[in-house]
């Protein structure tokens, strides 16, 4: 069942539409949209810094503690904290009659979930990588790595988790909570899939301009995908691959290749 809006926002009450407004804007607030505003914080002081964008490092996955344990302890409350936050979007849908059955998180079926998971992560991810490689070679990127975490033998399990913990936070909220509500609210499909771009690459400011814009368009055709097809499992599975290949990926090619930063 596809869950649309008229695209007027019939029949809402000015209360009714108020509430809306206001878990739109907690959520955010609580998730992506700080993340969103901090980001772009950080851009700004990578471009006033001496080194400018092209002269700064991110690590997204990096340790956190010098004991083992411990360090193990604060990657899961990490992913902990991802997990808590589509949990948040999916109770605030299933609350107002949106099940997760409703916005295509029904069983996972090997077509078309998994494999246009796959298809989307390929034409996501190597376009990504080669956009990243060319602003970092202009300066428009910040030196971004993805796991700096020491070589325990929970590194790999942990960025595996990351990365379903990212993809599930981000498509859960960005796409499906976020489309559905602004719907809900009247408004078109084209304003809310704009919105939903705008906030997915906000967040990402901190990889530079270029990871800004890379990520609107991987928002454009994530979001546009789900309108469609309303198939939410092929977004978590394409956005899981494509972070669990960047960090896998980096932790075994670090020192190895020339070409990766």
């Amino acid at each position: 069942m596809r869950v649309e809006s008229d695209g007027t926002g019939a029949g809402l009450s000015e209360r009714e539409r108020l509430a809306i407004r206001i878990e739109i804007a907690v959520v955010l607030v609580v998730t992506f949209g700080l993340s969103g505003f901090s980001a772009a914080l950080s851009l700004l002081e990578s471009a006033l810094a001496p080194g400018g964008i092209g002269g700064r490092t991110v690590a997204l996955n990096s340790t956190r503690s010098a004991q083992s344990i411990i360090d193990l302890l604060f990657q899961l409350v990490g992913v902990a904290r991802l997990a808590g936050w589509a949990a948040l979007g999916l109770y605030l849908l299933w609350r107002s009659g949106i099940g997760p059955r409703m916005i295509g998180l029904a069983r996972m079926r090997l077509r078309p979930d998994v494999l246009h998971g796959l298809v989307l992560a390929a034409i996501i991810g190597l376009p990504g990588l080669g956009l990243y490689l060319i602003a970092h070679a202009l300066g428009a990127s910040v030196t971004i790595v993805p796991s700096s975490l020491g070589d325990h033998w929970w590194r790999l399990p942990v960025l595996i988790l990351s990365a379903c913990a990212n993809s599930v936070a981000e498509e859960v909220i960005v796409v499906a909570f976020l489309i559905t509500r602004l719907r809900k609210l009247g408004w078109s499909e084209n304003s809310s899939l704009l919105a939903s771009a705008l906030l997915r690459g906000s967040y990402h400011l901190y990889q530079g301009l270029g990871g800004g814009l890379g990520n609107l368009v991987m928002g454009v055709i994530f979001g546009r995908y789900w309108q469609r097809t309303n198939r939410l499992w092929p977004l978590v599975i394409a956005h899981a691959t494509i972070d669990a290949v960047a960090y896998i990926g980096y932790t075994l090619l670090r020192g190895h290749v020339s070409w990766l930063p």
